[in-house]
């Protein structure tokens, strides 16, 4: 098991950035590939990104290719989601997901979670 800790959410006006972290800690890190899902209220967890534990792949929706960046400091244990040009669509409770059975966006692939951070993207 991995524990894991999101913080760098909040409230930021559309068109704003944000960077999110999440720091792992209890099983090595880079061993694991990491994800970013969220959710919307009223909507049910959706894929964001992913980053493979090595660093190189990674995977997006669509909905977000071109304005998020992830990516890992394995020496650091920790994964960053860079968002740009946030829309008020973005709005949603993030989490952090580490898993170690393939790079993919299917939340069954990863086993731990964090408790998540609230991103709020005003209009």
């Amino acid at each position: 098991q991995v524990q894991l800790v999101e913080s760098g959410g909040g409230l930021v006006q559309a068109g704003g950035s944000l960077r999110l972290s999440c720091v792992g800690s209890g099983r090595p890190f880079s061993n694991y590939n990491m994800g970013w899902f969220r959710q919307a209220p009223g909507k049910e967890r959706e894929f964001v990104a992913g980053i493979r534990w090595s660093g190189l792949d990674t995977l997006y929706t669509d909905s977000v290719k071109g304005r998020f960046t992830i990516s890992r400091d394995n020496a650091k244990s920790t994964v960053y989601l860079q968002m740009n040009s946030l829309k008020p669509e973005d709005t949603a409770v993030y989490y952090c997901a580490a898993g170690r059975s393939g790079l993919g966006s299917t939340a069954r692939l990863y086993d731990n979670w964090g408790q998540g951070t609230q991103v709020t993207v005003s209009s």
